[in-house]
């Protein structure tokens, strides 16, 4: 049984590790079936007006950058986020709405594609490490089939070794549902950037 069930599991991981990736991506390390795009470029999430080169300096304005982090923050539902945006450009005198939006578009592009390719380089660590755990099973499984096979082999040891080999793939496949649910991550990110911009967007044909 824990025989079949690394079998299982390390069909399992080598699909995310490889051919599960598609046919899209280039990267044979990358374990997602998600296209993997390290950076994200401005145009694939703002079609608004062209960002002045001021919109760079949104970091040191606070209020600005108060608004992205928050914004930004997975754990604020994406209605409360749009929310805060529009209550912010409404405060905002007329002659402000328009530097101020387009600082916080770049600060919410500057800081989620930080994030999300953050998160994108973890995967990759993440995967290699559930490579090198894949090879170990592969050698204790191995290692468990032999001494079985042994006449004289001691039962308490084989079945302690069976046992170690049942823990270890438990956590194994664990790691690899955890794989599953980060590989959604970058796109949520991505997903969460372009409903936000586009929020600002809206802000900016209102305030004309």
């Amino acid at each position: 049984m824990a025989r079949m069930r690394l079998a299982h599991t390390l069909v399992l991981v080598a699909t995310l590790a490889s051919g599960g990736a598609g046919a899209a991506n280039t990267d044979p390390d990358w374990p997602c079936i998600q296209r993997k795009v390290p950076q994200l470029s401005l145009g694939q999430i703002w079609n608004g007006p062209e960002l002045p080169a001021t919109a760079k300096d949104w970091a040191k304005d606070p209020g600005v950058s108060a608004l992205v982090d928050a914004v930004a923050a997975r754990r604020t539902p994406i209605a409360e986020a749009q929310k805060e945006i529009k209550d912010f450009a409404t405060s905002l005198p007329p002659e402000q709405v328009a530097p101020k939006m387009t600082m916080l578009v770049q600060g919410m592009f500057d800081h989620m594609d930080a994030e999300r390719s953050h998160v994108i380089s973890g995967i990759s660590r993440y995967a290699h490490k559930q490579l090198e755990m894949a090879a170990q099973l592969r050698k204790e499984a191995s290692e468990v089939d032999a001494l079985r096979a042994k006449a004289d082999a001691d039962p308490d040891d084989v079945e302690r070794r069976t046992d170690q080999l049942n823990f270890a793939t438990r956590i194994f496949h664990e790691r690899v549902q955890s794989l599953t649910y980060v590989c959604d991550v970058p796109t949520i990110i991505e997903q969460r950037l372009y409903q936000l911009s586009k929020t600002v967007s809206e802000t900016l044909v209102v305030k004309k």
